[in-house]
């Protein structure tokens, strides 16, 4: 008798756990239209934020405390358009920083080296913006990490 009400204990713990994970996963999958709609245009002002920084507006980076270049030059003058970093393909190695990267280590690598500009914190408010600027622009193209 024991054994029968143990089974039935064992057996209601896993149908309580298999109906909590998938109403934990069928709700996460359902997202309103205005929610959704509210998602894309947070993110797009992050991009249009990431696009001025990006084209080497002053005024945005002063507002966001940050020094992209001491040289006048903006990002785009080596990559006209955002998708030219190639955001697809990172994580990586990276030959001119001589190791593993992200997409933010290349973009910081990018403000110091040749911008000779100053780091920027990987979580603030200018690199999550240059990020989504990025990766808007190369919207479309298949994940390749790793590629050279």
């Amino acid at each position: 008798m024991k054994m029968i009400r143990y089974g039935l204990i064992a057996a209601g713990v896993i149908v309580g756990s298999l109906l909590i994970v998938t109403s934990a996963s069928a709700h996460k999958d359902k997202h309103t239209p205005q929610q959704l709609k509210a998602f894309e245009e947070v993110f797009m002002e992050q991009v249009k934020v990431g696009d001025l920084l990006f084209h080497g507006d002053d005024a945005t980076a002063k507002k966001l405390n940050v020094e992209l270049s001491r040289t006048g030059m903006a990002c785009a003058m080596c990559h006209p358009f955002g998708s030219d970093n190639h955001p697809h393909e990172f994580p990586k190695f990276q030959e001119q920083i001589g190791q593993f990267a992200t997409l933010r280590d290349m973009i910081n690598w990018c403000i110091e080296k040749p911008n000779e500009g100053v780091k920027i914190d990987p979580d603030s408010p200018a690199m999550k913006a240059l990020e989504a600027y990025i990766y808007w622009s190369n919207r479309g193209s298949k994940l390749d990490p790793g590629r050279h």
